[in-house]
């Protein structure tokens, strides 16, 4: 067997949606994506995948045939740069405004943006403010 190399965090192993129209899902997670630092991990005609995220068209063997529901997925950002550009290109590519950048009243430092993707979920870039990481993402090899 092959060595796999997975980064992870530590409660999402993965998070499936299942979409209408995956060109307009990819384009815009292709972009969302780019902004954020995150490398596209695979790609076929019925789905694709980054990271922790999985997106299918309802005919994928692994959707079973049904749409997801609407949920909400909040992406870290390194900086409020990131989140404002996380913003820029999510409306250039498919996303609807659902909340400009700017400080949010979760806790003090809070700077996020919301979107709309394709389908209706709600997406979120957050910076949360200077911390310093132990790593920059869990190493999983196997």
């Amino acid at each position: 067997m092959e060595t796999q190399e997975l980064h992870r965090g530590r409660l999402i192993d993965h998070i499936q949606l299942v979409v209408r129209d995956l060109d307009a899902s990819r384009a815009f997670y292709t972009a969302v994506f780019d902004v954020l630092g995150v490398p596209m991990g695979g790609t076929a005609d019925d789905y694709f995948w980054a990271d922790e995220l999985f997106v299918s068209t309802a005919d994928s063997e692994a959707a079973e045939g049904k749409l997801t529901g609407r949920h909400h997925l909040a992406f870290q950002a390194r900086d409020r740069a990131t989140v404002e550009a996380f913003h820029e290109a999510a409306l250039a590519n498919g996303g609807t405004d659902n909340g400009a950048p700017g400080e949010r009243p979760y806790h003090p430092g809070y700077y996020a943006a919301f979107v709309l993707d394709p389908d209706g979920n709600n997406i979120e870039a957050v910076y949360h403010g200077e911390a310093r990481r132990s790593a920059p993402s869990v190493k999983v090899t196997f």
